[in-house]
């Protein structure tokens, strides 16, 4: 396969990976604490569930669509051959 046929480069991919890890990291800081019908959580309604997750998992989507918008780096391979 040809690599010159590739929209995205090695450093996109890489960027779009980080970008997925931190979007996990904020779905798990959202996870958590459990109601029922019987007992009731206020642990859900936590700063950390309801500010701090949403921005990380923000940041990462931005960070996601930024990876793949950037153009990848062609000049450079193209100086070394």
């Amino acid at each position: 396969m040809d690599k010159k046929n590739l929209a995205l480069g090695r450093t996109n991919f890489i960027l779009i990976a980080v970008g997925m890890l931190i979007v996990i990291i904020g779905f798990i800081l959202m996870s958590g604490g459990i109601s029922t019908e019987t007992y009731f959580d206020a642990e859900i309604f936590n700063a950390r569930r309801i500010k701090v997750a949403p921005i990380i998992c923000f940041i990462g989507f931005i960070s996601i669509v930024y990876a793949v918008v950037r153009k990848p780096a062609d000049d450079e391979k193209e100086g070394t051959k």
